[in-house]
């Protein structure tokens, strides 16, 4: 944008087209500093959402960040964007630093951050089993809308000579802010955190607005009832410290390393490098047009994120996940192979477009909405929050390291001048992908949350996972003192089945004589004919 180059410039003149232009320091540092704030806000998003709530955390976070874009928006020197002090009398800015500064685009991912932790889980919390997967796919169909939106906003504004030219895309961001805002203040808190926190009625009512269904109502008291159970249930496996995210039971160490390790390969894919530096990479590329080729990529984004919104639940999770690294894989490393030819030809052109396009096509209907489902779903109740945060908490991590060092990936002189062969780093990241989901992510559609942690004690390798059925519940193993291993936890008491159609030991022990029809269904156990 010249608006923007022209007004943040410090003296250093482009090569390419010989005007005002900003380093490869300061752009990976103005770029990347938004991330470092990201990091942090993940971070504290688990100790604000288990004491304050999810929603009112939320709510705190939105007003973060709207201090932050207000901070933003009023910047008129590169310090004031990201830190650093600007003496006038020179061209390039001073080594001195001021602390105060670093907190002008800092604050905005510090509220970025916590939101990216609370919106997965707030969503994952409240939504029956049946359509979890495809809301919690909604939030990554927002953040394409807003990428769109902002690709186009730039192309209007782009060509204007004064600051409005990005002041008025950077103040945009109040709007959106202020649409999650007035959706928080409508829906009520998840009914697990209120079950978490002891509050049982607020729950029950918090329930009851969420399935539309009256209080009373069997299906609800039901749902109800198997939250608190499995939550009683996880309480006593130990403590919910951060030591229990990577050891505790039933393998909790297991689960914090696949949620670590997709967000860490969602960013190694490539994704962010398109969606950061798309615009300049096309420029120095000598493609013509660069605003609208981040447009048309934007796009294809947006629409992408559809089809994977009705697949995560149609392929399930790890089926989906593989396809699209496979997917992303060939694109990255055949537009990695064209950028060892000479740039400016129409063919390698078209090509690396077409490529990136694809890769953009596997990343939006996959790793980039059903990385937040999985992350969202496969950590119990007692430590949800803090699993979250630390899983974010290394996608930003990683986002930041990306997005600093990238711009000396791919510049030449200053950095090391691979260009469009990143692409192949990129693919060889994917290739790993693949190996990473088959070997540690479990299917997770179409069970509920509590049915997760069953899953995780009976299944021993992901692979397995497809075919899981499960086959007791929290409630049964409370009313009877059984645990999931089968292992007596207190004297069972002789009272109904919660579930229509079961039986119990005790049954066919209480009566004096027994038909041939008892004799059968004692000899079956605990089985669920409820269905």
């Amino acid at each position: 944008m010249t608006a923007f180059r022209q007004k943040f410039s410090t003296g250093y003149i482009d090569p390419t087209d010989n005007g005002p232009q900003l380093t490869t320091a300061q752009s990976a540092q103005i770029v990347s500093i938004l991330s470092a704030g990201t990091f942090s806000g993940a971070l504290l998003a688990a100790p604000l959402g288990d004491k304050l709530g999810r929603r009112l955390s939320l709510m705190i976070a939105v007003g973060i960040f709207s201090f932050g874009v207000l901070l933003q928006t009023i910047a008129v020197q590169i310090p004031m964007l990201m830190s650093g002090r600007y003496d006038r009398r020179f061209p390039q800015p001073s080594r001195h630093t001021d602390p105060d500064m670093i907190l002008f685009r800092f604050f905005a991912g510090l509220g970025v951050g916590i939101i990216s932790v609370l919106v997965p889980l707030y969503q994952s919390e409240m939504a029956p089993k049946w359509i979890r997967g495809t809301l919690v796919c909604a939030y990554q169909l927002a953040i394409t809308a807003g990428l769109l939106v902002a690709a186009i906003v730039n192309i209007l504004t782009h060509n204007i000579t004064e600051a409005n030219a990005f002041r008025i895309p950077l103040a945009l961001q109040f709007l959106w802010a202020g649409v999650l805002l007035l959706g928080l203040m409508l829906l009520p808190e998840t009914p697990r955190y209120l079950i978490k926190r002891g509050l049982h009625e607020d729950a029950a009512l918090s329930l009851s607005r969420l399935r539309r269904l009256d209080i009373t109502h069997p299906a609800l008291i039901e749902e109800l009832a198997e939250i608190e159970a499995n939550h009683e249930y996880e309480l006593s496996l130990g403590p919910s410290t951060y030591r229990d995210v990577f050891l505790g039971s039933p393998h909790l160490g297991r689960r914090i390393l696949t949620g670590c390790g997709l967000q860490i390969l969602q960013q190694l894919s490539g994704c962010n490098f398109i969606f950061y530096y798309g615009t300049s990479f096309f420029t120095h590329l000598q493609i013509h047009s660069p605003f609208t080729i981040q447009l048309i990529s934007n796009s294809v984004n947006f629409l992408s994120t559809i089809p994977g919104m009705i697949l995560v639940e149609a392929l399930g999770r790890r089926r989906l996940l593989m396809i699209g690294a496979s997917g992303m894989a060939i694109s990255q490393l055949t537009v990695g192979a064209v950028g060892t030819l000479p740039p400016g030809h129409h063919v390698t052109d078209l090509i690396t477009i077409i490529f990136v396009c694809l890769f953009i096509f596997f990343f939006a209907s996959s790793w980039g909405p059903v990385v937040w489902v999985v992350t969202s779903e496969i950590y119990p109740l007692k430590v949800r929050a803090k699993s979250m945060s630390i899983s974010t908490a290394s996608n930003w991590l990683f986002n930041f390291a990306i997005a600093y060092g990238t711009p000396y990936l791919v510049s030449k002189g200053s950095g090391a001048g691979l260009e469009a062969k990143v692409f192949l780093l990129w693919g060889a990241f994917c290739v790993i992908a693949v190996i990473f989901v088959w070997l540690m992510v479990y299917e997770t559609s179409k069970i509920s949350l509590e049915q997760i942690d069953e899953m995780y004690e009976r299944v021993d390798h992901a692979w397995h996972s497809k075919n899981f059925q499960p086959s007791w519940s929290f409630q049964e193993m409370r009313d009877t003192g059984a645990s999931a291993s089968g292992i007596q936890l207190t004297e069972p008491e002789d009272e109904p089945r919660r579930r229509l159609g079961t039986s119990t030991s005790s049954t066919a022990e209480s009566g004096t004589t027994m038909t041939e029809e008892d004799k059968i269904i004692a000899q079956l156990g605990d089985v669920d004919l409820s269905f």
